[in-house]
C-alpha cells in the first residue's frame, strides 16, 4: 500500500502564469539597471578622476568610497529589504526602490564634489536593496516549480547582458558627453521600469508572516554594516590588523552572532536558523560569497591594466568585456540542461575550477599579451560563473517555502556582497601593497610630497610622471611593470579562493537535483510547519 502524495502547493493563478515571460522580462529590465550602474561606474572611474571640468578630481579613496558607500548600504540593507517584501507586497517593495533608485541617480548625476557623489551613490544603493531580492523572489511566486531552474537562468543571464551594456554603454556616453551621465542613463530605464511592473507585475507576500522581529531587524543592519564597513576600511588601509579596523570587524561579528542567538530563541525570528542545518542551503550560499570574492577583486584590477597599462579608451574597454557578458547569455539560461545530465555537483566543481584556470590565466598576463587571449580568458570566465550561479541559486531558492522567497533571495544576495565587499579589499589591499613595494625604488629622485602620492596606485604614479613633463617619463615602464607584478599575486590568490569554492561543492552539494514531486512535497511539508 502506497502513501498517498502531500498536496503539492496551489497552482500560479491562471492569468499570472499566462504572462510569466513578461513578468521575467520586467524583473530583468529591474536587475538590469541596478548592475548596469556599477558596470558603467567601473568604465567611469578614470574619468571622475580627472580634475575639472572633465570630471571631479576624485582621489583614490574617494573613488573606493564611491563604489563602497553603495556597497556598504547595498549589503547592510539587503536582508531587511527582502523580509520587507515578504511582508509587505514585493511589488510595492520593487516600485518603492526603482522610485529611490531613479531619484538617486538623477542627484549623482547633477553631483558637485566628490563627497555629493558617495552620498548619493549610498541613496542609489537603498533603492537598489529593495530591487534585487524582490525580483528573484517575484520569479519564484510565477513560475512553477519544473520552470524555475530556466526561468532563473534567464535572469542570471541578464546579469550578464547588464554587464556587456553596462561598460559600451558608458564608454559611448563618456565619448560624447560629460561625466554625469553615466548616472543620468538611469532614469528613462527607472520609468518605463515602474510602467511595465504596474501594468503586469501581480503582488505577492507571505500570507502568515507572523509578529514584526524589530530586534532582529536591527541587529542584522547593525551588524552588516560595521562587518562591512570594517572589511571596506581594513582594504583603504591595506592593512587588517589596525586597531580600528580589528575593532569595527570584530564588533559587526559580535552583533550578527547576538543576532543568530536571538532568532534562535525567538517565536517569531526573521529568518529560521535551522534553514543553515541543511549542508546544501549552506554550501550553496558560502559559495555564492567565494566566487564573488575572487571575481570583484579582479574585475576592479582589470579595467586599469586596460586602460592604465594597454591604453584602451573606456569604450574599448567596455567591448573587451563583450565575451564574459556573451558567455553568461549564452550560457546561463542552457546550464540546467548540464546539470540535468551531469548533476548540480560535477557541473559546479568543473565550473569553479575552470573559473580558477581563469584567474591563474590573468597572472601569464603583461604589457604585449596579444589581446585576443584576454578575451578568451574572459570568455570562459563568463562561461565558468553562468554554470555557478545559476544552479547554485536554484539550490537557494528551492531550499526555501515559496512564501519565504524574499528572504531567501535577500541571505543570497547577502552573502554575495559581503563576499563581494571582502574580496575588493582584500584583493585591493593585496594589489596596492604589492604595487607600492614594487614602485618604491623608483621614486627616490621625486620631491618628498609627492612620493606618498605616487606609490597609492598606477593611476596616481602616472598622473605624477604626467605633472613632471620629461623628468616623469622614466615613471612610466616601473609603474607598469610594478603594477603587472600586483595584478599576478592578486589573480593567484583570487584563484586560490576559487579552488576552496570547488572543495566546497565538491564535498557539499547534492549529485542531481531531486524530483519536482518529492521537491514539492517537501515544500509542502515545511510550509506545513508551525
Amino acid at each position: 500500500m502506497t502513501t498517498p502524495a502531500v498536496p503539492t502547493a496551489p497552482r500560479i493563478p491562471e492569468a499570472v502564469h499566462r504572462r510569466r515571460w513578461a513578468i521575467l522580462g520586467v524583473l530583468m529590465l529591474s536587475l538590469l539597471i541596478v548592475v548596469l550602474d556599477n558596470s558603467i561606474l567601473n568604465v567611469a572611474i578614470k574619468t571622475i578622476s580627472t580634475p575639472a571640468p572633465t570630471g571631479l578630481g576624485a582621489t583614490q579613496s574617494e573613488l573606493e568610497w564611491a563604489i563602497n558607500a553603495y556597497t556598504l548600504v547595498f549589503a547592510g540593507l539587503l536582508f531587511s529589504a527582502g523580509l520587507l517584501g515578504d511582508r509587505i507586497g514585493r511589488k510595492k517593495v520593487l516600485l518603492g526602490g526603482l522610485a529611490v533608485f531613479g531619484m538617486g541617480s538623477a542627484l549623482a548625476a547633477e553631483s558637485g564634489s566628490p563627497a555629493q557623489l558617495i552620498a548619493f551613490r549610498a541613496l542609489m544603493a537603498l533603492g537598489a536593496a529593495f530591487v534585487m531580492p524582490a525580483t528573484l523572489a517575484v520569479l519564484m511566486n510565477v513560475f512553477d516549480r519544473e520552470e524555475q531552474p530556466k526561468a532563473i537562468g534567464m535572469w542570471a543571464g541578464g546579469v550578464g547582458l547588464a554587464i556587456a551594456i553596462g561598460p559600451i554603454t558608458g564608454g559611448l556616453l563618456l565619448d560624447h558627453f560629460w561625466w554625469g551621465s553615466v548616472f543620468l542613463i538611469n532614469v528613462p530605464i527607472v520609468l518605463l521600469a515602474i510602467g511595465l511592473m504596474l501594468w503586469l507585475v501581480p503582488e505577492s507576500r507571505d500570507p502568515k508572516p507572523g509578529r514584526v522581529d524589530l530586534v532582529g531587524v536591527v541587529l542584522s543592519v547593525i551588524g552588516l554594516v560595521l562587518l562591512v564597513y570594517g572589511i571596506i576600511k581594513g582594504g583603504e588601509l591595506a592593512d587588517f590588523t589596525d586597531a580600528k579596523v580589528l575593532a569595527t570587524i570584530g564588533a559587526g561579528l559580535v552583533v550578527l552572532a547576538a543576532f543568530v542567538v536571538f532568532e534562535k530563541r525567538s517565536d517569531h525570528p526573521s529568518v529560521d536558523m535551522d534553514y543553515f542545518k541543511n549542508k546544501v542551503f549552506s554550501a550553496a550560499i558560502s559559495v555564492i560569497a567565494l566566487v564573488f570574492f575572487a571575481l570583484m577583486g579582479v574585475t576592479f584590477f582589470s579595467v586599469f591594466y586596460t586602460q592604465s597599462v594597454r591604453g584602451y579608451s573606456p569604450l574599448q574597454t567596455g567591448l573587451l568585456l563583450l565575451p564574459l557578458a556573451a558567455a553568461q547569455l549564452i550560457f546561463a539560461p542552457r546550464a540546467r540542461l548540464v546539470v540535468d545530465r551531469i548533476g548540480i555537483r560535477a557541473t559546479t566543481t568543473t565550473a569553479m575550477l575552470v573559473l580558477a584556470a581563469t584567474l591563474v590565466a590573468f597572472a601569464t598576463l603583461d604589457a604585449d599579451t596579444p589581446i585576443w587571449l584576454l578575451e578568451v580568458v574572459f570568455f570562459f570566465m563568463g562561461a565558468g560563473m553562468a554554470h555557478i550561479m545559476t544552479p547554485t541559486s536554484v539550490v537557494i531558492m528551492q531550499a526555501l517555502p515559496r512564501e519565504k522567497a524574499g528572504s531567501a533571495s535577500a541571505l543570497s544576495n547577502t552573502f554575495r556582497q559581503v563576499g563581494g565587499a571582502l574580496g575588493i579589499a582584500v584583493l585591493g589591499s593585496v594589489l596596492s601593497t604589492s604595487y607600492r613595494n614594487g614602485i618604491e625604488g623608483h621614486l627616490g629622485t621625486l620631491p618628498p610630497g609627492l612620493r606618498d602620492t605616487a606609490g597609492e596606485s598606477i593611476e596616481a604614479t602616472l598622473g605624477v610622471a604626467a605633472k613632471l613633463g620629461d623628468q616623469g617619463r622614466s615613471l612610466v615602464v616601473p609603474a607598469h611593470d610594478a603594477f603587472l607584478h600586483a595584478m599576478h599575486i592578486t589573480a593567484l590568490c583570487g584563484a586560490g579562493v576559487a579552488v576552496v569554492g570547488a572543495i566546497v561543492v565538491a564535498l557539499f552539494l547534492p549529485g542531481r537535483p531531486k524530483p519536482v514531486q518529492e521537491a514539492a512535497n517537501e515544500e509542502e511539508l515545511a510550509r506545513a510547519k508551525p
